[in-house]
């Protein structure tokens, strides 16, 4: 993925125009509400945006990881959070290693951003970095374009899923304790047929 593409698009749309822009975050905040406190946890979004989860999140007391491939979008972000949050900012491509400092995280939050890694070695590497960081007992919450789903977001082609191959991509050691399929509408109006899936690490 090119950070240039994605700088483009944050810098010339607003944010509450953005395809993807999610004024209800329930379908997210909902599943995470089955996890307990998320005070003094710490959670990774590994493609943030512009996204207001990350204002929820810190308002339920989490330590955040926030890394978008865009620095534009990490930019509009850091205006929206207070200087002083206990937030960790990262700016690179997800499907390359992340920083060997980087320490445990209790919960991995993707949505929308694993479904635009459409080659396998970048799928691959993705999930390697998830497995690195993700400590036993943490949990990762997915929520990807379904099968049925668009076949192009932003202008670029994107990898549809299924609970299952989700699942297998994880690999052992994780459980699935919660699948269900979502229909987004655009800000535009448009219908975004969604799978979400929320995982256990043993």
């Amino acid at each position: 993925m090119s950070s240039t593409h994605w700088d483009r698009i944050f810098a010339d749309t607003e944010t509450e125009r953005l395809g993807w822009f999610e004024n209800d975050l329930s379908p997210t905040l909902e599943r995470l509400a089955v996890l307990g406190s998320l005070e003094g946890k710490t959670v990774f979004l590994p493609g943030v945006g512009t996204s207001g989860l990350a204002s929820s999140l810190l308002d339920q007391g989490a330590t955040l990881v926030l890394n978008d491939i865009s620095p534009e979008a990490l930019r509009l972000l850091q205006a929206k959070v207070p200087a002083d949050a206990p937030v960790t900012w990262l700016s690179q491509d997800i499907s390359e290693p992340l920083p060997p400092a980087l320490g445990g995280v209790d919960v991995w939050i993707d949505r929308a951003v694993l479904h635009f890694l459409t080659a396998e070695s970048q799928i691959q590497r993705y999930f390697d970095n998830l497995r690195r960081v993700l400590k036993r007992g943490g949990h990762a919450l997915f929520a990807e374009f379904a099968r049925d789903g668009a076949i192009k977001c932003a202008g670029l082609d994107v990898h549809q899923y299924d609970a299952s191959e989700l699942a297998e991509r994880l690999g052992p050691g994780f459980r699935v304790l919660e699948r269900w399929n979502h229909v987004y509408h655009t800000p535009a109006g448009d219908a975004r047929p969604y799978v979400y899936a929320l995982f256990r690490r043993e």
